[in-house]
């Protein structure tokens, strides 16, 4: 009888492995201008990180969590723009694509750089809500929250939260309760704050990426320097 039991188990963990395993291997990928940010002066990849530097040294650099399922550079171009603006950009690559696999790594991004004063922690979708699950629980080691196609998950204030999102993307404001620093895309959608194509279920937005992404970046230069 115990070796039957063993045998199921054994058949139910293996079942549970081979399903997780085909789950995280279809993911988003990102496309070609995205990946040919990656061989820009300034850009490196060392461990976990993708590290966009400014051409000037900065004291506010930004942590970024991907979307479940998306390869981590579908956002080089929407973090080369904010370097534009000046801010060093910390892109992680979580396990399996799943930030929900370690939202805290933050946390070892922030002891990283020593040099860095002001530290904002931002995400799309899921990653959003994991970059707000670690804001919440290290006020003291963060400046802000950016979110996009994401609302506010845990305990932290929207007065220091920025939310991004489409108009297209109905199901972010139906989840949003609070009333401070929003900005709404007229023709957004959720899967235009990256560059890895149209994204099961959801709209398709009605401008391009590279619009939306123009936008996006303009409300987090301005939400970042009112903050100063």
């Amino acid at each position: 009888m115990k070796k039957k039991i063993l045998i199921i188990i054994s058949c139910i963990i293996i079942a549970l492995g081979v399903g997780f395993g085909i789950y995280v291997s279809d993911y988003y990928h990102a496309d070609e201008t995205a990946l040919a940010v990656l061989k820009e002066q300034g850009v490196t990849t060392e461990d976990n990180l993708t590290i966009l530097t400014p051409e000037n040294q900065s004291d506010t650099a930004i942590i970024f969590y991907a979307g479940a399922k998306v390869e981590p550079e579908s956002y080089l171009p929407i973090l080369d723009k904010l370097r534009d603006k000046g801010f060093m950009c910390v892109l992680v690559h979580m396990p399996f694509n799943l930030a929900v696999l370690d939202a805290n790594e933050a946390e070892n991004v922030i002891e990283k750089f020593e040099q860095i004063e002001h530290w904002y922690i931002a995400g799309h979708s899921m990653g959003g809500a994991m970059a707000s699950n670690f804001a919440s629980k290290n006020k003291d080691k963060i400046d802000g929250l950016i979110l996009l196609g994401a609302y506010i998950y845990g305990d932290y204030s929207d007065e220091d939260t920025l939310t991004v999102y489409g108009s297209l993307n109905s199901s972010v404001e139906e989840n949003i309760d609070y009333t401070q620093n929003i900005v709404v895309i007229e023709g957004g959608g959720h899967a235009e704050f990256g560059n890895y194509g149209e994204q099961d279920s959801y709209q398709k937005a009605t401008i391009s990426a590279d619009e939306q992404q123009n936008q996006t970046v303009n409300a987090i230069y301005e939400f970042i320097n009112s903050r100063k």
